[in-house]
């Protein structure tokens, strides 16, 4: 019997049908997940590694020609593309289309593994990921000041505004773009450091040393117990100023200070943000893989306009690009073609 004959024999039979599916069409449509574009990730696993300090040539030789030679044997591989530059080391590796990306950067992780003891010690572990097609941030958010410089704006966007964000449903992460993190500077004088028989090794070792905080045990009672630790006294940057050295032949304990300029500042002097000329710094959002991207772009708007009350006097945040945008114009048109 074919539908057409059931649904005139049985014409109630045949509304009932048409109205389930009207309203399961209804549900779907409403709560399926939104995207711009197919949810497709490439085959592709990324190995970096930082080296401070490091030339192009150093990491080239000591870094990414170890992790090329170890990679060069994982089944499976289409192109291995390397990179070398001033204390970073890059190496993308792309697979065949039909090799499963979890097991490929499994692959990947046991093979940097094998020769992670042959990495310089003073290189940072290497970082594994894949390359995901919702690791791009849908919407970002710029905030600029008029009253504080870009590490005062990092340090409160971290401490107020981030975790405001990330406590969104569907927001998965919160991106700082140009963040300013900071740190303790030192600036040695060459000429001080040879006129005091000291070499750059000698500062980096006295810095290790003395710039620790170390568990100092217990103390037990019948009654109570405490937990000791040997306060670490380096904060400000006369406290580092301070830090000996060495010992000279006329027995003046020569300190840091003497033979360098020791100041609080930034990280990283090179990371700018600049949004229409103005210094600030951009947070971008980045939603989870089930999430829908309007919901969490319309959240955002609105948990933005929340914040933009409590942020001190000078300070502002606004949207500077919503990829959901287009996202809303396609659904707009499904609308009206409905």
């Amino acid at each position: 019997m074919k539908l057409s004959d059931l649904s005139i024999k049985r014409p109630v039979l045949a509304v009932v049908m048409s109205l389930l599916l009207l309203v399961l069409g209804i549900m779907s449509f409403t709560r399926l997940t939104l995207r711009e574009l197919p949810a497709i990730d490439p085959p592709i696993v990324s190995v970096s590694v930082d080296y401070t300090g490091a030339s192009a040539a150093v990491i080239e030789s000591r870094v990414t020609q170890v992790l090329e030679d170890a990679l060069a044997g994982i089944e499976g591989i289409d192109t291995i593309n390397a990179r070398s530059t001033n204390g970073r080391a890059s190496v993308s590796i792309e697979f065949n289309a039909n090799r499963d990306i979890e097991a490929a950067a499994n692959d990947v992780r046991d093979a940097v593994s094998r020769v992670a003891d042959r990495m310089p010690e003073e290189a940072r572990p290497p970082e594994i990921a894949k390359v995901e097609s919702d690791a791009d941030p849908i919407i970002w958010f710029n905030m600029s000041s008029s009253v504080m410089d870009t590490l005062e704006l990092s340090d409160y966007a971290d401490r107020y505004v981030v975790d405001r964000f990330s406590s969104i449903d569907g927001v998965a992460q919160v991106r700082i773009g140009g963040r300013q993190r900071y740190a303790m500077r030192v600036w040695l004088d060459r000429d001080q450091l040879a006129a005091r028989g000291l070499t750059v090794n000698e500062v980096e070792t006295a810095l290790r040393n003395e710039n620790v905080e170390l568990p100092a045990g217990r103390i037990e009672s019948a009654d109570r117990d405490f937990t000791l630790r040997v306060e670490r006294s380096y904060v400000a940057p006369a406290d580092f100023a301070s830090i000996p050295l060495g010992k000279g032949n006329d027995g003046y304990v020569v300190r840091l200070g003497d033979v360098a300029k020791v100041e609080l500042a930034s990280s990283e002097r090179r990371a700018y943000f600049r949004s229409n000329g103005e210094p600030g710094i951009g947070l971008g959002i980045v939603k989870t893989s089930t999430a829908n991207a309007l919901d969490v772009a319309r959240d955002t708007r609105a948990e933005a306009d929340r914040i933009a009350q409590t942020l001190p006097k000078g300070t502002q945040i606004f949207v500077a690009f919503d990829n959901t945008t287009f996202i809303e114009a396609a659904v707009e048109r499904v609308y009206a073609t409905l």
